[in-house]
């Protein structure tokens, strides 16, 4: 995802007047702004930049659906359309059958040597932004028992 294809998104919004929509696409944008300006990058956002932080308000916007009240419905409804507005943006996300074989090939041995600090810290840089930590720290644990 480039940062260009979000502010299209949000002018589409913008011209379709869908308030939530646009507010979602704006929260993206405030946060890749201010996160390149945090990294010095503000003239040079990168795709990678857009991807992280991406998927940090993915995360974000989850936890407020898993934590918002249950009588607040309307609410409810506004956290899980800024939810299905984000993961529109985010990039594709590993599956578990994805993910068995791609760590059972490449990192087999390395599991085997049973350094799990060790591991975990190579699998998890190798897959940053690939696939959910949860998801991995799941898969590897699953390895490592075989």
């Amino acid at each position: 995802m480039n940062f260009a294809e979000l502010q299209n998104g949000l002018k589409e919004a913008m011209k379709a007047r869908d308030t939530l929509r646009k507010e979602a696409i704006q929260t993206l944008i405030a946060s890749v702004k201010k996160t390149a300006i945090d990294e010095g990058t503000r003239d040079n956002i990168t795709d990678e930049l857009v991807d992280s932080v991406i998927l940090k308000e993915l995360k974000i916007a989850k936890e407020q659906v898993d934590t918002c009240p249950a009588d607040a419905a309307q609410q409810l409804e506004e956290y899980k359309y800024k939810l299905d507005v984000i993961k529109e943006y985010a990039p594709a996300q590993m599956t578990e059958e994805e993910l068995v074989p791609y760590i059972s090939e490449k990192f087999g041995e390395l599991i085997a040597s049973g350094n799990k600090g060790v591991y975990m810290k190579t699998i998890m840089a190798d897959l940053k932004g690939k696939a959910d930590g949860k998801l991995i720290n799941k898969v590897i644990s699953q390895i490592a028992k075989k």
